[in-house]
């Protein structure tokens, strides 16, 4: 009987401790808005659209496993005359090298979507930037050209990821149109999820062995062409310069004009 009021006493005397420490922290909040609110601003976020005043957008494809509608979709855009960007993993280069020559040789952007699809977030920065190397390294012994942009493999990241990347020179690109082509949607049900999602300044994300995107990336293409959307890579619509000086990435991932 003693021994449980001793261990009754005890949760009492740790939840009383536990009540004054969120107090004591909810006391520091409320009286350091600033230090709170520059915390949250500091957060490293990539590129998810562009701010932009007239109709222009980015289709972007990742390449990592699949190899079967890399030439239909080469041949969709150039019908169209749209150049698009693709982010693909340094093994499908090991792979594909032929596609990966195509898509370069067709005029569309060939990124890096890193070497082995890993989960960046458990690696060290020195092992995201070996990964970068590594892949980059792929690209462009088969194109000619060093890729200057990257997708984080599974959209995963946190601050040291974006800053490993960003030690490069490189700029992270997510984007604010999913396509989810990826979940075999219909060709009618991605048409309708893209075109009445996009807006100035979007990056849409496809994949290159998605099941029906090849059926429904011709309807995009024309209904958005007959909204006045103009396509161009990600490269062009992107902001030049340095994150912080040149331009700011607000809190939705938008890149804006103007540094810090």
């Amino acid at each position: 009987m003693e021994g449980t009021k001793i261990i009754y006493l005890r949760r009492k005397v740790i939840a009383a401790a536990a009540c004054a420490l969120a107090a004591a922290m909810m006391f520091w909040v409320v009286n350091n808005p600033a230090v709170v609110g520059a915390s949250a601003a500091t957060r490293q976020l990539p590129i998810y659209c562009v701010q932009k005043d007239y109709k222009v957008l980015s289709i972007s494809f990742d390449a990592a496993w699949g190899n079967e509608d890399t030439q239909q979709l080469i041949d969709i855009l150039s019908k169209y005359n749209v150049k698009a960007t693709f982010f693909v993993v340094g093994e499908w280069v090991d792979k594909y090298p032929e596609s990966v020559k195509a898509l370069s040789d067709a005029g569309h952007e060939v990124m890096g979507h890193s070497n082995t699809h890993a989960h960046f977030n458990s690696l060290s920065s020195q092992e995201i930037v070996d990964d970068l190397n590594a892949c980059n390294d792929k690209i462009e012994a088969v194109t000619g050209v060093r890729p200057t942009l990257f997708r984080c493999p599974y959209g995963e990241y946190d601050d040291h990821v974006i800053n490993a990347v960003r030690s490069l020179d490189i700029e992270p690109i997510q984007w604010d149109v999913d396509s989810l082509d990826w979940k075999d949607l219909s060709a009618a049900d991605i048409t309708q999820r893209v075109t009445s999602k996009v807006q100035p300044g979007s990056i849409v994300l496809f994949h290159n062995a998605a099941k029906h995107t090849p059926e429904a990336l011709p309807g995009i293409i024309e209904k958005l062409l007959q909204d006045g959307y103009a396509f161009v890579p990600i490269s062009e619509l992107i902001l030049p310069g340095c994150c912080g000086q040149d331009y700011t990435i607000d809190h939705t991932g938008r890149q804006c004009p103007g540094g810090t």
